[in-house]
């Protein structure tokens, strides 16, 4: 979702092509021998594949109408890839090593829960720490960016949590014990995120992820993602 939001965003021409990923058509293996998607094709013919390889050539090759990452901001740019990298490092690994944890009598899901949203907050934190809570995107003000939209597909899942493990997510809400300037920040975030076109018209329909998602929540997925998760390696 993460390159078609950013196709969008730019409203560049394209064709969606969608594959099944368990049964990987030999026309997307002849341009991708690992068989990833998202793949692209490029105008001249060749291919591209990992989402946030993907996301800034399209921003570099297609600067109108304008730029997802700062143009002639050195540090600004360097901060954006230090939180995208944060997002696929630190926040994708940890929204499925909760998805997909399973408590035992002797170990519960306040761990795997707390690692997950302390990483929420440190991004929260950092949009804080930024603009001071003028928000709403992560560089502030009015324009959405990269670095939004390397997160908002897991942002607008985040109700998995809630329909699968017991105790939800766990963010406290406005006036709860717990809330405090870092989570109004995120929350201000998150609603900007929820209510962007291209958010909602590039997204699954919920019962769709539900069958996609039950999976993972029991720990029985076979993705080269959930084995990843499950054996302790990198994601993918």
């Amino acid at each position: 979702q993460r390159v078609w939001l950013v196709l969008e965003e730019k409203q560049l021409p394209y064709q969606y092509i969608e594959v099944d990923p368990y049964a990987k058509p030999a026309s997307l293996l002849r341009l991708n021998p690992r068989g990833l998607v998202p793949t692209l094709v490029t105008p001249s013919g060749r291919a591209l594949y990992e989402s946030s390889v993907v996301c800034e050539y399209l921003d570099d090759a297609y600067p109108s109408p304008r730029s997802l990452l700062p143009r002639d901001d050195a540090y600004g740019k360097a901060r954006c890839r230090l939180w995208m990298d944060y997002v696929g490092t630190r926040i994708v690994p940890a929204f499925h090593r909760f998805l997909q944890f399973q408590p035992t009598p002797d170990k519960g899901l306040q761990g795997v829960r707390r690692e997950f949203l302390d990483t929420l907050r440190g991004f929260a934190g950092a949009m804080l720490e930024g603009d001071g809570g003028k928000g709403p995107w992560f560089e502030g003000g009015e324009e959405i960016g990269m670095v939004d939209l390397m997160l908002a597909p897991w942002v607008v899942r985040l109700w998995v949590f809630d329909r699968y493990k017991e105790g939800g997510l766990g963010i406290p809400a406005e006036g709860e014990q717990g809330d405090d300037e870092v989570w109004a920040r995120w929350r201000m975030w998150r609603e900007a995120v929820e209510g962007r076109r291209s958010v909602r018209e590039t997204g699954s329909e919920r019962e769709m992820l539900e069958v996609v998602y039950a999976p993972y929540a029991d720990d029985t997925a076979q993705s080269a993602l959930a084995k990843a998760i499950r054996e302790g390696r990198a994601v993918p």
